[in-house]
């Protein structure tokens, strides 16, 4: 029971905090959009997922509808986290999800989670590059290995 318990948590080491952290995810992720999310990933050094939300006041004026859709990224995050491969991820919210149901946006989410957790899988599965050339010989591009 307490294993279990602990997967469905989201302790502050699942969630991005430095900047630092935010501005190498901005240079260098990954992208995935949404219709009502954008969504910025990259591996990290940790053994699971990260996340960091973006919801600004271009999104919203009402902090009400802001925080509602932070608790929706939140907790879709929370439940499918198990299932993510050790990447940061950073979920920005766009304007038009303030005007969108609670339900919508965490079928949204949840279509994102598994949509990242399909990418994280077939990245893994993918073989280390050969050390052969289209020859079949080992050396550089530029010509085989002078043994």
């Amino acid at each position: 029971m307490a294993a279990s318990r602990a997967l469905l948590q989201h302790p502050r080491s699942a969630r991005l905090l430095r900047p630092g952290d935010f501005s190498a995810l901005r240079q260098s992720g990954k992208r995935l959009a949404t219709k009502y999310f954008h969504c910025e990933y990259r591996p990290n050094e940790t053994r699971s997922a990260r996340l960091g939300m973006a919801v600004s006041r271009r999104v919203s004026k009402l902090a009400v509808e802001r925080n509602r859709i932070r608790r929706q990224v939140r907790e879709t995050f929370r439940l499918g986290r198990p299932t993510l491969p050790a990447w940061d991820v950073l979920v920005i919210a766009r304007t038009n999800a303030a005007t969108a149901d609670s339900k919508i946006l965490r079928v949204e989410l949840i279509a994102l989670w598994q949509k990242l957790a399909h990418l994280g899988a077939s990245e893994d599965t993918t073989a280390a590059p050969s050390p052969l050339n289209a020859a079949g010989t080992t050396g550089t591009m530029r010509g085989p290995a002078n043994s």
